[in-house]
């Protein structure tokens, strides 16, 4: 994971749980960090992503829970043509 370099970092000073420790740690030993500093910013992300996701999911739910009749026909009409035109596609190929 590429980290913001030297000059644009903030440094910080605090205690963290000896689970977090380790949860870090674990990241540098795997070789997806090379410092602790990136070890953190590797854990952020990925919160940031799972974040992200749970949003789109539940602004989607929400999407779809708001339809009006005639709207949701229409994504109807979309799903089945969608379905059509995709069997033709092997993925296998």
């Amino acid at each position: 994971m590429a980290t913001a370099p030297r000059l644009n970092r903030q440094k910080i000073s605090t205690t963290i749980a000896p689970e977090t420790l380790g949860y870090l740690q674990k990241i540098i030993e795997s070789g997806e960090a090379a410092t602790l500093a990136e070890a953190i910013d590797t854990a952020v992300q990925r919160l940031l992503v799972i974040e992200n996701r749970e949003r789109l999911e539940r602004d989607t739910a929400a999407y779809f829970e708001n339809l009006t009749e005639e709207e949701d026909a229409e994504e109807r009409a979309l799903e089945n043509a969608l379905a059509q035109s995709a069997k033709g596609i092997d993925v296998d190929r």
